[in-house]
């Protein structure tokens, strides 16, 4: 009886991520397009037909239609259902691992890097509306996630942001005004110690790819690549894994 409850609200919990990450897919083509998210009924980009409750069940629906539109056919990328995956898989780990308040914030703050994440992929551009989203749990985390200083926060907010800054002025392009704030947000969120480890591991990410393009001759040596997703990945693996990272290196002293 124990396991069939747990297996219940597992699946709950589940779906409510799945269910967040279908709102996700809505961010990641509206904002870029400026298309209002919060009015209007969801619609095939392709045929603009209005989908109806049927047509947006998380998962399910791409899956029974064979990742295609209903009304005109046209492949629908499975994108739409691994976000929904993702999304409900990282719900049901915070919620056994972590403190409901504290799994909440996580899963907010990784919602939103991975919503960061895509749009930059499409369009090289993050929307300010993210870095300020990311800069609001920073606040709440103050109260969720007591372990940082306000003061720690408030040095993040600067510790990278502003060499990025003068790094982007210097070097025409060698980084995007949203990066540059986004790290100004995530600082504030993770204290500048994490905000190290964030940006060192989103360096490594970052030339681990752009090798990988080299190598693929898909990228020139001089063109530019989204900086953001790597950023997203180092933010989010420092806010779960940082104080472990900073122990581990200075065990090495």
């Amino acid at each position: 009886m124990i396991i069939f409850l747990y297996s219940i609200i597992y699946l709950l919990i589940f779906s409510f991520g799945a269910v967040i990450g279908s709102f996700l897919n809505v961010l990641i083509y509206r904002l870029p397009r400026k298309i209002n998210f919060v009015k209007g009924f969801s619609f095939c980009p392709n045929c603009k037909h209005r989908l109806y409750p049927r047509d947006l069940v998380p998962v399910f629906s791409w899956l029974f239609l064979k990742g295609k539109c209903r009304y005109c056919s046209a492949p629908i990328s499975p994108r739409y259902m691994l976000v929904e995956l993702t999304t409900g898989a990282l719900s049901l780990v915070l919620y056994i691992f972590y403190p409901l308040p504290a799994a909440l914030l996580l899963f907010a703050v990784g919602a939103i890097l991975l919503t960061l994440t895509l749009i930059d992929t499409d369009t090289q551009e993050i929307p300010d509306s993210l870095n300020i989203a990311i800069f609001l749990c920073g606040i709440a985390a103050i109260w969720t996630l007591g372990d940082v200083s306000i003061l720690s926060r408030i040095i993040g907010m600067f510790a990278i942001s502003v060499p990025l800054l003068l790094i982007t002025l210097l070097i025409s392009g060698a980084f995007g005004g949203g990066d540059v704030k986004l790290m100004a947000a995530a600082g504030f969120l993770l204290g500048w110690q994490n905000a190290i480890v964030a940006t060192f591991i989103g360096i490594i990410i970052g030339g681990i790819y752009g090798i990988m393009l080299l190598i693929r001759r898909k990228k020139g040596r001089k063109e530019h690549f989204a900086f953001g997703p790597c950023l997203a990945i180092g933010i989010f693996t420092a806010l779960i894994c940082g104080k472990f990272i900073i122990r581990w290196y200075l065990g090495f002293f």
